[in-house]
């Protein structure tokens, strides 16, 4: 193995091959992104519901409907003074010439006349909505409302909503948002990494080679998911873009900062590359492997889309980590010295581990109290976690975007006049009797009216409007005793927005209670076969559970006491602990090899402080980068990313300003040597 390490090394830092290395996968990555282009896939209802939930076989049996593609646009007009019955044969008219603009085939079913509300100020009609895919169903959405206000009568407002129209504007959401995210991202990490290097031409190098691993990953996970029909969403690979950028630079980082101190200790750029990459490729590896290893575990998720953002994930870290320690070596390698320009490192200038570097001092203050910074500490993320046990999660369709579309607006307006339920209606799914069947959804307490909307090959959909709010625990509460009612057919299902957002809930509860264990015993067992310990690798993992405890409580009080959140989407505490603690593992092996590296020759206390020093800036910057990266998912108005983004944030700010280069250390200080049991890390006699 050892061997072939350094064949493999010769090969990317050698004279004649460095420009070939550097080049050929550029190259080559630009031919794959440019033909082959990112795969296409179209949304379907089943994407974001727990396999196996009652909505979800909702909508399985759903499809057996000779109508099953077709959705509803629920028309709102309402009218400022007056009464609305006076233009009611004109928007009759209207409505009946409407129709064949969102169902030109004329296969979703006719609209319904139009009803108007007891209080004459507003009405309603549906609409059926045929596109063949969610994104021509969203263009039908769009002519109509370009229609509507056109033609609707002076005096009257005309608003769409309904399960197309929120669809729609939850498209549009996504309408050129990740060529946005992905601008505003580079723009960030450039900024950094100016700020970082603190020269005009190295940045350029780093962001390059991550750059192009970035969209080279985007191709390729899409390809991999579309091959292995797993499903994915607008957002994923927003995310996954965001992740490869801050762990690849990362990466990146931790590299150019040890190939830059060998600089300073011999004149052969070439030698001072073959040693960085093999001080830092056992880091880079173990680190990428645990992220890798830690978002797979997102496949044994129930949720489809979020099986997606695993894979995809695993995909974009694999292609960084071999973009980091393959390509940008050969580049760094070809430009010589000078990329470092203004400041220039030279054989003979003092290294970091040598220096006295601000974390050094930082270190030292840590040493001679070691008590008090553990101690310190503790207090501080205890009191963060203490918002922890507040946390409320569940996002009703209302809540889920930053800016209120006209959808949401709409179904607001229609609450004022109409039961809740009316823009978005509860879906009962059945083969059985559909008399009787509806004859049992009348019973149940909270239901306002129900009736069949759409019947074939045996099944029969009934529309069902409740009376609570959406959202509301009246309305969950009408949904499950809806599901209590309906339990002794067969073959009955309960689906529609708010019973999909129940079942997700649960989904959701039971993928932390899966997963979230799983993903400790993965990186606990990376850190045990990594250090060969047992002290330090239980030491790592809590503290990354304590940075996690400590950045959700914090979360939480920004959220209800700046940011006006009532509750978190429920799958952000699953994917900030899994960003967390798979990324929060890299600081902990950066700082942790580096250590067992110095400790070997100058004893864990002094090991610990040199490494400190060492490795303190580049941690320190990684982590800033990292969070900022992170932060620029409120770029994308949905709560959900907003919500993740600020989450890892602050968890990444904690671990790398408090936890890694304080807590961490102190740890190692009180232990010794004892950090290391059972293994034995100590200067070599001679």
């Amino acid at each position: 193995m050892v061997q072939r390490l350094s064949a493999l090394r010769s090969v990317i830092v050698g004279r004649r091959t460095a420009w070939l290395v550097a080049l050929l996968p550029i190259l080559l990555a630009g031919v794959v992104i440019g033909v082959v282009g990112e795969g296409e896939r179209e949304r379907t209802p089943l994407d974001a519901i727990p396999a196996g939930a009652d909505s979800t076989e909702a909508v399985a049996l759903r499809e057996a409907l000779p109508d099953d593609d077709a959705s509803a646009a629920v028309v709102l007009f309402t009218v400022d003074s007056g009464d609305i019955t006076a233009v009611l044969p004109d928007l009759e008219t209207l409505v009946a010439d409407l129709a064949t603009t969102t169902d030109p085939q004329g296969t979703g079913g006719a609209a319904t006349p139009i009803i108007p509300a007891e209080d004459g100020t507003a009405a309603i009609a549906v609409l059926p909505v045929s596109g063949a895919s969610a994104t021509e169903s969203a263009d039908l959405v769009g002519e109509l409302r370009d229609r509507l206000d056109a033609e609707v009568p002076d005096g009257v407002t005309a608003q769409v909503t309904g399960p197309a129209g929120i669809e729609a504007d939850l498209a549009a959401v996504f309408d050129g948002a990740n060529t946005r995210l992905l601008a505003v991202t580079a723009l960030v990490v450039a900024l950094l990494l100016i700020v970082t290097y603190r020269s005009p031409v190295l940045w350029i190098v780093p962001l390059t080679v991550v750059g192009v691993a970035d969209r080279l990953a985007a191709v390729l996970a899409t390809h991999v998911m579309a091959a292995f029909d797993v499903a994915w969403d607008e957002s994923t690979i927003g995310i996954l873009s965001v992740l490869v950028f801050g762990a690849g630079t990362n990466y990146a980082l931790l590299l150019i900062s040890r190939y830059r101190d060998e600089l300073r200790v011999v004149d052969d750029r070439r030698e001072a590359m073959a040693v960085a990459l093999r001080r830092t490729a056992e880091a880079v590896l173990t680190s990428a492997g645990t992220v890798v290893a830690g978002v797979l575990t997102l496949l044994l998720s129930l949720t489809p889309t979020t099986r997606g953002l695993g894979l995809a994930c695993a995909v974009g870290i694999a292609v960084a980590a071999a973009f980091v320690l393959l390509v940008l070596p050969a580049f760094l390698v070809c430009f010589g010295r000078w990329v470092f320009w203004p400041k220039v490192p030279h054989q003979g200038d003092t290294v970091l581990v040598e220096s006295r570097s601000g974390w050094r001092r930082v270190g030292d203050t840590v040493a001679r109290k070691p008590v008090v910074a553990v101690v310190g500490s503790a207090v501080l993320l205890g009191a963060l976690a203490i918002g922890t046990t507040q946390i409320a999660t569940g996002l009703d369709t209302a809540d889920q975007f930053l800016d209120e579309p006209e959808a949401i607006s709409a179904s607001a307006r229609i609450a004022e006049s109409f039961p809740a339920g009316t823009a978005e209606p509860t879906q009962v799914v059945t083969r059985a009797d559909a008399g009787e069947v509806a004859a049992a959804v009348e019973a149940v307490d909270g239901v306002a009216s129900v009736q069949p909307t759409a019947e074939g090959e045996g099944v029969t959909q009934l529309d069902v409007v409740l009376e609570g709010t959406p959202g509301s625990a009246e309305t969950d509460a009408a949904v499950l005793a809806l599901r209590e009612a309906l339990a002794s057919y067969d073959d009955t299902f309960v689906g529609g927005a708010e019973a999909s957002s129940i079942d997700e809930a649960d989904g959701n509860s039971r993928d932390r209670v899966v997963i979230l264990p799983l993903i400790l015993a993965l990186v606990l067992g990376v850190l045990l076969v990594l250090l060969r310990s047992v002290v330090a690798p239980v030491i790592l993992v809590g503290t990354v559970v304590a940075t996690y405890a400590a950045s959700m409580g914090a979360s939480w009080w920004l959220f209800t006491g700046v940011l006006g959140f009532e509750s978190l989407a429920g799958n952000v505490p699953l994917f900030a602990f899994l960003f967390l603690v798979a990324l929060g593992i890299d600081y902990n092996i950066f700082l942790v090899t580096r250590t067992r590296e110095e400790a070997a020759v100058h004893g864990t206390r002094e090991g610990v402080l040199r490494a400190l020093g060492a490795t303190g800036g580049v941690i320190t910057s990684a982590g800033i980068l990292l969070a900022a990266v992170f932060a620029v998912l409120g770029v994308l108005p949905l709560v959900v990313l907003a919500q993740l983004g600020v989450v890892i944030c602050i968890g990444v700010l904690l671990d790398t300003l408090l936890v890694r280069t304080v807590v961490v250390p102190a740890i190692a200080l009180l232990l010794g040597e004892r950090f290391w049991w059972p293994r034995e890390v100590a200067p070599q006699a001679g």
